[in-house]
């Protein structure tokens, strides 16, 4: 054997040895190490349902349980809850949505809960009577699954889990709860975030969206309330809306996404009590005060109805809310009873005029004082700037006529008036009044603002007319912040120049 094969030899022997040392390393010191971190940290979880054993889907810890079925029983009684197509229901005693989020937080704290202390090994009647284990304060039983690779192991029998926990009293010295576990003699101290479960009864585990109804995903709606009947509709989600019935006229989508997100947001303020609920239903069903459909591009209806009803002495407003198999029954704030009671003119859009900056080529200002002089503003065909016309020529402030422009654009009535009235003269408006005129390319009017004078009973206000035939009312507030004096507009304008 020659140097260089020897020299091989003795590499190879090396690395043998290295490799051997390292496997040893890893499966007689680091993986029992593992096992045994992982051991420990399942004792220490009130809600053990896994064991060490159980391989992780990285090599490391075991998966998380997925938790299926929930029992909580407390002295206010037993709910039980149950998983089905991804969604909370409660089971028992009535059947109905979980609040998500209550039950996010009821599973978070399963999860997480772990024991801070053993107090007693082989505890008595007496130590169970003194940590409130006896009768315990609340049982809380709980079914998962741990989920293998591919998180699957729902229907596999092997990996189901069932726990149950008693818990007791409360340690007034650091806030703990003492707790004991079926099929466990041991006694001990558990965070006292599973405190709370022992303050709730079944009403507070029910989801309280008492009006499930998204504007996005509406074709219609038809309403009959107190004083007003009007009935919505598009052609598909996306599309504007258009008043049907009592009069057809186009509807502001943001008034009526406005008036949904509104009623949307009303929860439910409490569940009747069985014996008052035959008397609240029969109110709902014979005399509604507000009856309500809401028809979704997809799935069924959502049909509402509310009334006002005398309950112990007190007038309560109550809802109920029908939708593909599920029914809620509620009470809810009164002022619920009124978002949907609005008239025709309260659809109406409030954008005073109809245009696109794209479209206007040319701004003509008149003058708010007879004899005044009139601003033109026109937008140069070969450089596509802005360029002041009259009363004076030159270059214009570029940004000041696109802020003109733009808040034009977004200008809003405060409040809308009657419709195409008789006499435009009585709200101080004609063609000679002071505003502003915006014209196309071909010198085409686009849209005109005609201001009048000030709202009676409300000086802050000015009367106007815009693209619509409605009369309007304008914060005289907003008006004075647009851009609309020659020193505003002109680059390099005269001091003494007037304003319009």
């Amino acid at each position: 054997m020659n140097v260089q094969q020897k020299n091989l030899v003795t590499l190879l022997a090396v690395t043998l040895v290295a490799g051997g040392l390292g496997l040893y390393a890893y499966f007689g010191v680091v993986q029992p190490e593992q096992k045994e971190a992982q051991r420990k940290a399942a004792e220490e979880k009130v809600f053990a349902v896994q064991t060490p054993e159980e391989p992780g889907t990285d090599g490391g810890a075991p998966p998380e349980p997925v938790f299926t079925w929930i029992s909580v029983e407390v002295p206010q009684g037993k709910t039980v809850m149950e998983l089905k197509d991804d969604t909370w229901r409660i089971t028992a005693p009535v059947s109905a949505r979980a609040d998500k989020g209550e039950v996010s937080t009821l599973i978070s704290q399963l999860a997480a809960a772990k024991f801070k202390a053993t107090l007693e090994e082989h505890p008595t009647d007496a130590d169970l009577e003194r940590y409130g284990l006896k009768q315990p304060r609340a049982t809380i039983t709980a079914r998962a699954y741990v989920p293998d690779a591919e998180g699957h192991g729902a229907d596999d029998p092997a990996r189901q889990r069932s726990m149950t926990v008693y818990l007791g009293a409360e340690n007034n010295f650091d806030g703990s709860v003492y707790v004991r576990r079926e099929g466990d003699a041991r006694v001990y101290t558990a965070q006292g975030g599973l405190r709370f479960l022992l303050l709730k009864h079944t009403n507070e585990w029910r989801d309280r969206v008492a009006f499930p109804v998204e504007e996005p995903s509406l074709l219609r709606i038809d309403v009959k309330a107190r004083k007003n009947a009007y009935m919505l509709e598009r052609t598909t989600t996306g599309k504007p809306w258009q008043l049907e019935r009592p009069v057809e006229l186009h509807a502001a989508t943001e008034q009526v996404a406005k008036m949904v997100s509104t009623l949307h947001g009303y929860r439910a303020l409490s569940f009747p009590e069985p014996k008052q609920e035959e008397k609240v239903r029969q109110a709902l069903l014979e005399k509604p005060l507000v009856q309500a459909t809401f028809v979704p591009k997809l799935g069924g209806p959502v049909r509402v109805r509310l009334t006002e009803l005398e309950l112990d002495g007190l007038k309560q407003a109550f809802a109920l809310t029908e939708w593909d198999s599920e029914s809620m029954l509620s009470q809810v704030d009164g002022l619920a009873l009124d978002v949907l009671d609005l008239a025709p003119k309260d659809f109406k859009d409030r954008k005073a005029l109809a245009f696109s900056v794209r479209d206007v080529h040319r701004i003509v200002i008149h003058p708010a004082a007879p004899g005044g002089e009139t601003i033109s503003v026109v937008l140069a065909p070969d450089t596509g700037k802005w360029e002041m016309a009259s009363p004076l020529v030159g270059n214009a402030r570029q940004f000041k006529v696109a802020s003109l422009l733009g808040s034009l654009e977004k200008l809003e009535a405060s409040a809308i008036g009657e419709t195409r009235p008789k006499s435009w003269g009585k709200y101080g408006i004609s063609d000679t009044s002071r505003g502003v005129t915006l014209q196309d390319a071909e010198g085409t009017e686009v849209a005109r603002l005609w201001l009048g004078t000030p709202v009676k009973g409300n000086p802050q206000r000015l009367w106007a007319r815009g693209s619509s035939e409605d009369v309007l009312e304008v914060e005289k507030s907003t008006l004075d912040a647009l851009p609309l004096a020659l020193t505003e507009l002109m680059d390099g304008a005269p001091a003494a120049a007037g304003t319009p």
